[in-house]
């Protein structure tokens, strides 16, 4: 607490953007959750919630290459390597 005028000094733990992906298509009963720091993955069909994972870890490998993360990349680059990294 700062004596001088009674207050507390702010943390220092920024809020930093992450990704969510949300898969609608899983039928099968079971519950999927992959997350990290920067991304969380949740439901999706086996296949859905394998796709969307393997799109944020290559997008996330560009960023890093880029030397940019999610709160210093434009939106239309960002839409361009989520596209790239997304598998075929």
């Amino acid at each position: 607490m700062n004596r001088l005028n009674n207050t507390t000094p702010k943390s220092s733990n920024k809020q930093t953007a992450k990704l969510l992906g949300v898969g609608l298509d899983h039928h099968d009963g079971h519950k999927r959750l992959t997350q990290s720091e920067r991304f969380a993955i949740v439901g999706g069909s086996e296949e859905t919630h394998q796709r969307m994972t393997e799109t944020v870890v290559k997008t996330f490998e560009t960023l890093d290459r880029k030397g940019k993360d999610l709160d210093s990349v434009e939106k239309g680059e960002l839409k361009d390597i989520i596209q790239a990294s997304t598998p075929k």
